[in-house]
């Protein structure tokens, strides 16, 4: 492989390796809008009782008001297409229990992104490298040139 394929290599891998990394911050991004929501289903099911009136979302951005017969019965989403029922203090400490899931699911991420951006450092390095000796091959080779040409005494 040329010197000058190699460098097409390293780039694309920069390119792909820019890619995974976008797409795991998006990812992370997802992840913490995951938390907010389970923060502000917290802080409603703290200020709600029994026979307060409620926005029910029915999807769409459709909704319709809706009474609470009874604040103990709240389901939470457990993950993996699992639900369960919880009073209210317990719909609140599985709701704490999945954000610490998600923290860890999002210190998981950037780990993964660190290690992509030494990745991508280290190529960066060896790609920068490979110009560097490309460039010295072409200045020895300028004067190489110059030096066979005619002498001073021809």
């Amino acid at each position: 492989m040329s010197g000058q394929q190699e460098l097409q290599a390293l780039s694309q891998q920069l390119q792909e390796i820019e890619g995974e990394i976008e797409q795991l911050e998006a990812n992370v991004e997802s992840i913490r809008q995951e938390q907010s929501d389970a923060n502000e289903a917290i802080s409603a099911i703290e200020t709600l009782e029994t026979d307060s009136v409620v926005q029910v979302p029915l999807g769409g951005g459709a909704y319709v008001r809706a009474t609470i017969d009874d604040i103990d019965e709240i389901i939470v989403e457990l993950g993996a297409d699992y639900a369960a029922e919880f009073e209210q203090e317990g719909a609140i400490d599985a709701l704490e229990n999945k954000q610490d899931r998600l923290d860890d699911r999002i210190d998981e991420v950037n780990d993964q992104i660190s290690e992509l951006e030494a990745e991508s450092s280290q190529i960066e390095q060896r790609a920068q490298q490979m110009q560097q000796q490309q460039m010295q091959q072409q200045m020895q080779q300028m004067q190489g040139q110059q030096g066979q040409g005619p002498g001073p005494d021809q």
